[in-house]
């Protein structure tokens, strides 16, 4: 055989290693970036469906966001990871808090929900209708609260403060 014959036999081998070495390098890429479109779509469906309910689970305005934005700085404020008021409703899942303005929230509990009267650690069981609580915790997709820590208060419950009429800034 000569020369060129066998170097030809030893370049034919190297450039197929290199196509498919080329082909893996491209099916890695289009991998990642799909893995990586569709967390992004995981996440926008879940900000979209999120946003959608925000209003009505964490108590808005009462008129929306832009009815009485005079009065913004003395005006209502969304409560975003948290809910405060009465419970009035306990089952398995969870409770349901009547919180300002009579808008009623659902607190979602687990295991790993703290539970405490004082200083002392409760178990849920031990929750009553119409006690007085603070919630902390996290919202989830359909706008229920999560709670990480629940605080019941002792003692009369305080009136909400007064909201009387509003005195426009302009």
């Amino acid at each position: 055989m000569s020369e060129d014959t066998q170097q030809n036999k030893k370049l034919h081998p190297d450039v197929l290693k290199w196509i498919i070495i080329g082909l893996l390098v491209v099916v890695v890429i289009v991998l990642v970036l799909g893995a990586g479109i569709f967390i992004g779509e995981k996440k926008a469906n879940f900000s979209y469906r999120w946003a959608e309910q925000y209003h009505k689970n964490f108590a808005g305005p009462r008129g929306g966001f832009f009815s009485d934005w005079q009065s913004f700085p003395r005006g209502d404020f969304i409560e975003g990871h948290g809910a405060f008021g009465e419970v009035i409703q306990i089952d398995d899942a969870g409770l349901v808090v009547k919180g300002r303005g009579d808008v009623e929230k659902v607190i979602l509990t687990t295991q790993d929900t703290t539970i405490q009267k004082g200083r002392e650690t409760i178990k849920k069981e031990e929750l009553k209708i119409g006690d007085q609580i603070v919630i902390i915790g996290s919202p989830n997709e359909e706008g229920q609260i999560e709670a990480k820590l629940i605080r019941i208060f002792e003692g009369e419950p305080r009136p909400m403060p007064y909201k009387g009429p509003r005195v426009p800034l302009f």
